[in-house]
């Protein structure tokens, strides 16, 4: 019997063709795993961004090491978050409502309804607070100096949680004023402060933190609740005021007499350097709260802002928010994970 002779170019096409199909069928079942590992490592190289003080001829001060991604560590918490949110837009008793939260020891954040703008309304009010500790460092002794409030000064806010205020004929430091202005949010204190404050040092707070500086004839300032945040990290950063000032302001903060809003939804035990907000666009009411909660020696930074028809409603929302947030922060040890 004869035996033909395979031409070798077939066996050559034969070995080509299997090496092919079998380098597909392995590149198909591996294809998943691949991305999900691709996903993974383009996670973790999310850069960081670093914001630097300029305006120095030899230094850049540190601001902020910031990542631009959200941490898929706070999926749960977020989750947890919208899900309050979807319930209150559900019932009506809000139209819309935006969250930031950072863990400051590992520096995950996360953020919902990002692009939104609030009118802050009294939040504005610690960034003047800073204004006047950067006038004090230039001008050391300003907050010993006496103004006295010898006649009724006129503002259009309408204010629906009033607290305590400074008394017609008394005289008082800037930096009892700056008390009156944090502590109880106190209108005519910060009128009093307006006629002192050096403008130029206001609007540097906002551009030297990278937003906008607000328009002196406008009644509001569109503001996200990432970009307000700026202001309560640049504190608690100790980065650009003195440690000193800085210490100052939260301690500051920490006296905010309001237990309405977030300080509800916490134990009493509690500490937090916080401030609140009432403002609004085409006098739909909004309601927003910024703070520092100190728990343990994991402290991290919620800002709240809200929207809806009813302004006496809105506290207690971002009172639950603060509550959904410290629960779950207190299950979650994000440097350890």
């Amino acid at each position: 019997m004869f035996k033909k002779e395979v031409p070798f170019y077939l066996i050559i096409v034969v070995f080509l063709t299997s090496s092919i199909a079998t380098y597909a069928i392995v590149h198909l079942i591996d294809q998943k795993k691949i991305e999900t590992i691709r996903e993974a490592v383009n996670e973790t190289r999310c850069d960081f961004t670093i914001k630097r003080l300029g305006g120095y001829d030899y230094i850049k001060p540190l601001m902020f090491v910031e990542t631009p991604c959200e941490s898929s560590q706070m999926s749960g918490i977020k989750m947890a978050v919208q899900n309050t949110i979807d319930g209150y837009k559900a019932s009506g008793v809000i139209t819309s409502a935006s969250v930031y939260l950072r863990d400051f020891n590992s520096g995950y954040w996360m953020n919902i309804n990002e692009n939104e703008k609030y009118n802050p309304g009294s939040l504005l009010k610690v960034p003047e607070l800073i204004a006047f500790m950067k006038m004090d460092e230039k001008h050391p002794g300003l907050l010993n100096k006496k103004i006295r409030y010898d006649h009724p000064l006129v503002s259009d806010k309408h204010t629906n949680f009033l607290s305590k205020s400074i008394q017609l004929g008394h005289e008082y430091t800037i930096k009892e004023l700056l008390s009156y202005m944090i502590t109880y949010s106190d209108n005519n204190a910060t009128l009093l402060l307006n006629q002192q404050i050096d403008v130029a040092v206001f609007n540097n707070v906002f551009t030297d933190l990278g937003l906008p500086v607000p328009d002196s004839k406008a009644n509001q300032y569109p503001i996200t609740a990432k970009d307000y945040s700026l202001f309560m990290r640049a504190l608690f950063n100790g980065s650009y005021l003195t440690i000193e000032d800085s210490e100052f302001c939260t301690s500051l903060l920490a006296t905010c007499s309001f237990p309405e809003g977030m300080e509800s939804g916490l134990p009493a035990t509690i500490k937090m350097a916080h401030k609140f907000g009432e403002g609004g666009f085409d006098k739909a009411p909004q309601f927003s709260e910024s703070g520092i909660v100190y728990i343990d020696n994991r402290p991290y930074l919620l800002t709240v802002m809200t929207s809806g028809a009813n302004m006496k409603q809105l506290p207690k929302v971002v009172g639950d928010i603060a509550h959904m947030v410290y629960e779950n922060m207190l299950q979650t040890n994000f440097t350890n994970s």
